[in-house]
Order: structure tokens, then sequence, then C-alpha cells
């Protein structure tokens, strides 16, 4: 994989871009243009979110700042896009939580030790390659994941679900501008993409949305 093209697409989100994500993204795309209303992804991480815990590509920090979260959390922020990372952390700023720039394609630094939970929503739509690609990925996460840990996201699709008039024109614009990497994800690849580094995985599609988790990390 280019590491060039990967630092790219995640350089997409700006301040500018990240000041309007919330009502683009959140409020309007997920249940207008993909169908999959933030709420659902929302009830995921208040369901699945561990005391340690590491997101990865975590926006502007929504999901974060409304997930019901313990008292006693460690949280770490990933993300090759400083901006992100500054508007993550801003939105969870009493919560205890550290940031981490790294390439969530290559392997992970062993010294941030393993974690109860890992997020991953709405990131592999935008990393470029196939889910032969974009499956290195999760191996990588799976070192991190303590035993009885829990890996969870959702991605929007780009095969093998219906777009609607308003998800095709975003899908071609998204793709076209290097926004997203995701024409020929679909959900079969993804689920083989995570039984590869997990024995126990769920996928479910909501509109264009694959809603996932994982656990039991194959070492």
């Amino acid at each position: 994989m280019n590491d060039q093209e990967v630092r790219r697409g995640a350089g997409v989100y700006n301040k500018p871009i990240l000041e309007i994500y919330d009502f683009v993204v959140v409020r309007l795309s997920n249940s207008l243009a993909w169908r999959c209303p933030s709420v659902l992804m929302l009830a995921q991480y208040d369901r699945l979110l561990g005391r340690r815990h590491l997101d990865v590509g975590p926006g502007t920090g929504w999901y974060l700042a409304n997930a019901q979260m313990r008292e006693d959390a460690d949280v770490v922020l990933m993300d090759l896009n400083s901006n992100s990372l500054d508007s993550a952390s801003a939105r969870i700023v009493g919560v205890t939580h550290s940031r981490l720039v790294a390439n969530v394609l290559e392997p992970l630094p062993e010294d941030i030790g393993l974690f109860d939970s890992i997020g991953v929503n709405y990131l592999f739509h935008c990393v470029p390659g196939t889910w032969a690609d974009k499956g290195a990925a999760f191996g990588h996460l799976a070192e991190r994941l303590a035993d009885d840990g829990v890996l969870f996201g959702a991605t929007i699709l780009g095969s093998g679900v219906r777009h609607n008039l308003g998800g095709k024109g975003l899908m071609a614009l998204y793709n076209r501008l290097g926004i997203f990497h995701n024409r020929q994800d679909d959900a079969e690849g993804l689920r083989a993409a995570l039984e590869g580094a997990f024995r126990e995985v769920q996928v479910n599609v909501v509109g264009t949305v694959a809603v996932f988790s994982a656990r039991e990390p194959r070492r």
C-alpha cells in the first residue's frame, strides 16, 4: 500500500471540514444517504466500550463525547491527522486520554499496551485498497486487543448494497476526491478480512453500512 496515498486520504479532514462534519455526516448523511442512523452506531459504543479504549480515526469525537463512558475510562485517540486528534481531544476533555499518531496499516507500538475495546467507526471506507489490503489493519489491531476484548465499528459499503440517489452521488463524489476508497468494499469481503484476525465475528448491514464487531483475536 502506498503510504503517501494513505496519508493523503487522512489529510482531507482539515479544520473547516471537521467544523461541518457533525452536521453533514452525523445528522444528515447517515440517515438520508447511507440509511444507518447515527444513534445505531452510538448504541454500539454504549454497549461495547471498555475501560481502556483505543479509538482509531475518531473524527470529531462525536461518538465518544456522546457515549456512556465509564468514570475510570482511559482512552487513546489514534489518527494520522492531527486535526482530527485535536477535535476529538477537545470533545472528551473531561476523560483521561492520550493521543497517538500512527498508520493502522502498520504494526502499532507495543508500548501502548492492550485494550479492552477498539473502535474503528467510519474508518475503512476511507482506507485505500481492497479488503485484502485493508485486512492487514485487523491483524495489527488484534495484536493490541486483550484476549477478552472487543473490536467494533462501521463502514460504508460500495458493493453488494443498493444506494439511493443521494448515496450514489456522494459515493461518486467522495471516491473521485479521494475521501472514500470503497467502490469494491462488500460485506463478504469485510467478514473474511475480520475472520483472518478474529475467531468470533458479527457483521450486520443496515442500509448501506456494515456494522460489525469481533472478538477472540488470533495471535
